[in-house]
Protein backbone atom coordinates (compact mmCIF):
# COMPACT_ATOMS: atom_id res chain seq x y z
CA UNK A 1 0.00 0.00 0.00
CA UNK A 2 1.17 3.09 -1.13
CA UNK A 3 1.32 6.15 1.40
CA UNK A 4 0.41 9.87 0.59
CA UNK A 5 3.57 12.14 0.03
CA UNK A 6 4.15 14.99 2.62
CA UNK A 7 2.72 18.24 1.54
CA UNK A 8 5.46 20.46 0.34
CA UNK A 9 5.16 24.22 1.40
CA UNK A 10 5.97 26.84 -1.40
CA UNK A 11 9.67 28.06 -1.19
CA UNK A 12 12.32 29.21 -0.26
CA UNK A 13 12.89 29.70 -4.04
CA UNK A 14 16.12 29.06 -6.04
CA UNK A 15 16.81 32.72 -7.47
CA UNK A 16 18.34 31.01 -10.78
CA UNK A 17 15.50 30.31 -11.79
CA UNK A 18 12.77 32.71 -10.90
CA UNK A 19 14.84 36.23 -10.34
CA UNK A 20 18.51 34.97 -12.13
CA UNK A 21 20.13 38.42 -12.70
CA UNK A 22 19.10 39.77 -9.34
CA UNK A 23 21.34 36.68 -7.71
CA UNK A 24 24.33 37.30 -10.31
CA UNK A 25 22.84 34.22 -12.74
CA UNK A 26 22.83 34.31 -16.71
CA UNK A 27 19.36 33.64 -18.32
CA UNK A 28 16.47 35.48 -18.87
CA UNK A 29 13.31 36.56 -16.26
CA UNK A 30 9.44 37.73 -17.15
CA UNK A 31 9.68 40.14 -14.68
CA UNK A 32 12.54 41.79 -12.25
CA UNK A 33 12.41 44.96 -9.62
CA UNK A 34 13.36 47.46 -12.55
CA UNK A 35 9.70 47.66 -14.07
CA UNK A 36 10.44 51.09 -16.24
CA UNK A 37 12.66 52.18 -18.90
CA UNK A 38 13.18 55.41 -20.03
CA UNK A 39 10.11 55.35 -22.73
CA UNK A 40 7.19 54.31 -19.91
CA UNK A 41 5.42 57.58 -19.18
CA UNK A 42 4.91 58.45 -15.42
CA UNK A 43 6.32 59.67 -12.33
CA UNK A 44 8.92 57.03 -10.77
CA UNK A 45 9.07 55.96 -8.15
CA UNK A 46 10.47 53.31 -5.61
CA UNK A 47 9.03 50.98 -3.09
CA UNK A 48 11.33 49.24 -0.66
CA UNK A 49 10.94 46.99 2.54
CA UNK A 50 11.05 43.40 3.72
CA UNK A 51 9.16 40.30 4.97
CA UNK A 52 8.81 39.71 8.76
CA UNK A 53 7.70 36.59 9.90
CA UNK A 54 5.88 35.54 13.15
CA UNK A 55 8.42 36.02 15.59
CA UNK A 56 9.74 39.49 14.31
CA UNK A 57 12.34 38.49 11.72
CA UNK A 58 13.61 39.14 8.42
CA UNK A 59 12.46 36.54 6.33
CA UNK A 60 15.56 35.79 3.76
CA UNK A 61 14.14 33.95 1.05
CA UNK A 62 10.63 35.17 0.14
CA UNK A 63 9.46 35.92 -3.10
CA UNK A 64 7.37 39.47 -4.28
CA UNK A 65 5.05 39.68 -7.35
CA UNK A 66 3.67 42.92 -8.17
CA UNK A 67 0.93 44.10 -10.95
CA UNK A 68 0.16 47.47 -11.33
CA UNK A 69 -1.85 49.72 -14.08
CA UNK A 70 0.01 52.29 -15.96
CA UNK A 71 0.40 56.07 -14.90
CA UNK A 72 -3.11 56.48 -16.40
CA UNK A 73 -4.78 53.49 -15.09
CA UNK A 74 -4.92 51.21 -17.45
CA UNK A 75 -3.48 47.70 -17.18
CA UNK A 76 -0.92 45.88 -19.88
CA UNK A 77 -1.69 42.56 -20.67
CA UNK A 78 -5.39 40.57 -21.19
CA UNK A 79 -7.41 43.54 -19.35
CA UNK A 80 -10.12 42.51 -16.48
CA UNK A 81 -12.82 44.89 -17.07
CA UNK A 82 -13.56 47.52 -20.05
CA UNK A 83 -10.42 50.29 -20.35
CA UNK A 84 -10.69 53.69 -21.62
CA UNK A 85 -7.67 53.60 -24.19
CA UNK A 86 -4.96 51.97 -25.01
CA UNK A 87 -2.21 50.66 -21.67
CA UNK A 88 0.95 52.12 -22.00
CA UNK A 89 2.96 49.63 -24.37
CA UNK A 90 6.29 50.15 -22.76
CA UNK A 91 4.87 49.22 -19.70
CA UNK A 92 4.31 45.60 -18.58
CA UNK A 93 3.29 46.57 -14.86
CA UNK A 94 4.62 43.83 -13.63
CA UNK A 95 7.76 43.10 -10.85
CA UNK A 96 9.31 40.05 -8.99
CA UNK A 97 12.12 40.08 -6.35
CA UNK A 98 13.26 37.77 -3.93
CA UNK A 99 14.46 38.83 -1.03
CA UNK A 100 17.93 37.33 -0.64
CA UNK A 101 19.88 39.02 -3.16
CA UNK A 102 20.41 42.04 0.11
CA UNK A 103 22.12 41.48 3.35
CA UNK A 104 19.01 43.07 5.27
CA UNK A 105 17.19 41.07 2.53
CA UNK A 106 15.21 44.24 1.71
CA UNK A 107 12.79 44.15 -1.62
CA UNK A 108 13.25 46.89 -3.87
CA UNK A 109 10.68 47.85 -6.58
CA UNK A 110 11.84 50.89 -9.14
CA UNK A 111 8.38 51.89 -10.83
CA UNK A 112 5.80 54.72 -11.79
CA UNK A 113 3.46 56.00 -9.47
CA UNK A 114 0.14 54.03 -10.99
CA UNK A 115 -2.87 56.30 -12.12
CA UNK A 116 -6.86 55.27 -10.79
CA UNK A 117 -8.28 52.01 -12.46
CA UNK A 118 -11.67 54.34 -12.42
CA UNK A 119 -13.47 57.01 -10.18
CA UNK A 120 -13.41 54.58 -6.87
CA UNK A 121 -10.58 52.98 -6.65
CA UNK A 122 -7.02 54.63 -5.45
CA UNK A 123 -3.75 53.97 -7.03
CA UNK A 124 -2.68 51.06 -5.93
CA UNK A 125 -0.67 47.72 -6.71
CA UNK A 126 -1.14 44.09 -6.22
CA UNK A 127 1.01 42.24 -4.43
CA UNK A 128 1.58 38.33 -4.17
CA UNK A 129 3.86 36.41 -1.92
CA UNK A 130 5.44 33.05 -1.52
CA UNK A 131 7.85 32.02 1.12
CA UNK A 132 8.49 29.20 3.06
CA UNK A 133 5.68 28.05 5.15
CA UNK A 134 3.11 28.64 3.12
CA UNK A 135 1.26 26.12 1.40
CA UNK A 136 -0.14 28.56 -1.21
CA UNK A 137 0.66 31.99 -2.01
CA UNK A 138 -1.17 35.18 0.13
CA UNK A 139 -2.08 38.18 -1.58
CA UNK A 140 -2.31 41.94 -0.65
CA UNK A 141 -2.49 45.56 -1.89
CA UNK A 142 0.07 48.61 -1.70
CA UNK A 143 -1.35 51.87 -1.24
CA UNK A 144 0.31 55.40 -1.20
CA UNK A 145 -0.03 57.47 1.84
CA UNK A 146 0.28 60.72 -0.05
CA UNK A 147 -3.21 59.31 -1.80
CA UNK A 148 -5.39 60.43 1.59
CA UNK A 149 -8.67 61.29 -0.23
CA UNK A 150 -8.80 58.48 -3.10
CA UNK A 151 -7.73 56.06 -0.19
CA UNK A 152 -10.91 57.22 1.80
CA UNK A 153 -13.43 56.46 -1.16
CA UNK A 154 -11.42 53.25 -2.12
CA UNK A 155 -13.85 50.55 -2.17
CA UNK A 156 -11.54 47.14 -1.29
CA UNK A 157 -9.80 50.27 1.41
CA UNK A 158 -13.05 51.19 3.08
CA UNK A 159 -14.03 46.80 3.33
CA UNK A 160 -10.60 46.81 5.73
CA UNK A 161 -11.42 47.94 9.19
CA UNK A 162 -9.78 50.73 10.22
CA UNK A 163 -7.31 50.08 12.88
CA UNK A 164 -6.00 47.62 9.90
CA UNK A 165 -5.80 49.67 7.24
CA UNK A 166 -2.16 51.04 7.95
CA UNK A 167 -1.02 47.96 7.15
CA UNK A 168 -1.84 48.33 2.96
CA UNK A 169 -0.25 51.64 3.30
CA UNK A 170 3.03 52.37 1.58
CA UNK A 171 4.96 55.33 3.44
CA UNK A 172 6.33 58.03 1.54
CA UNK A 173 10.23 58.90 2.76
CA UNK A 174 10.14 62.89 3.12
CA UNK A 175 14.18 62.68 3.76
CA UNK A 176 14.61 60.80 0.28
CA UNK A 177 15.70 62.84 -2.93
CA UNK A 178 14.14 59.88 -4.69
CA UNK A 179 10.19 59.53 -4.58
CA UNK A 180 10.66 56.70 -2.26
CA UNK A 181 7.93 54.40 -0.54
CA UNK A 182 8.47 52.01 2.24
CA UNK A 183 5.97 48.87 2.55
CA UNK A 184 7.17 46.20 5.21
CA UNK A 185 5.47 43.03 5.32
CA UNK A 186 4.35 40.85 8.26
CA UNK A 187 3.21 37.94 8.04
CA UNK A 188 1.60 37.61 11.66
CA UNK A 189 1.67 39.61 14.68
CA UNK A 190 0.38 42.89 15.82
CA UNK A 191 1.21 44.83 12.53
CA UNK A 192 0.20 41.66 10.89
CA UNK A 193 -1.14 42.97 7.09
CA UNK A 194 -3.97 42.51 5.46
CA UNK A 195 -4.24 39.60 3.72
CA UNK A 196 -7.40 39.19 0.73
CA UNK A 197 -8.86 35.63 -0.07
CA UNK A 198 -8.71 35.85 -3.85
Amino acid sequence: MLRQTPSQTIGPFFGFGLVPAQYGFAGAAIGSGTMVTDQVAGQRIRITGQVFDGAGMVVPDALIEVWQADAAGRYGGPAQEPQAGSPDAAFTGFGRVGTGAKPDARFVFETIKPGSVDALQAPHLHVTLFMRGLLRHVCTRIYFSDEREANLRDPVLRAVPHDRRDTLIAWRDETSAFQTYSFDIHMQGERETVFFDV
